[in-house]
């Protein structure tokens, strides 16, 4: 399966299922272990397990094995790891807490500036 399709099931069953928010960061340029983080918010912790268990679902019917999924009921955040695309099922509360968005989207600063400083 194709980076590019594994993101658009994973958005797709997402949206399908009533996630809330759904941010897609490209990070290919910031990170080695993933292309992209898709950070999504659920109304409740069975939402949130339930949105990465659809996801798990839909992607193992097209031959795809996740390689894990962190995070249970009770947990504020889930994570599954699909390899070239990580999925972030968060809470309200979680999300604005850890603002990941606001983290992986931030530049690096350029050579010229690291020098100057």
């Amino acid at each position: 399966m194709q980076v590019e399709d594994l993101l658009k099931t994973v958005q797709e069953v997402l949206d399908e299922r009533k996630g809330q928010q759904i941010i897609t960061l490209d990070v290919r340029d910031k990170t080695s272990f993933t292309d992209y983080m898709v950070v999504v918010t659920g109304t409740s912790d069975r939402h949130l397990k339930a949105l990465c268990d659809y996801v798990v679902e839909k992607v193992k019917e097209q031959g795809f094995r996740p390689l894990g999924i962190e995070g249970d009921l009770g947990s504020d955040w889930v994570l599954l790891d699909l390899g070239d695309v990580i999925v972030h099922a968060m809470t309200i509360q979680a999300r604005d807490f850890y603002q990941l968005e606001k983290l992986w989207s931030v530049d690096r600063p350029k050579e010229s500036e690291q020098q100057a400083g």
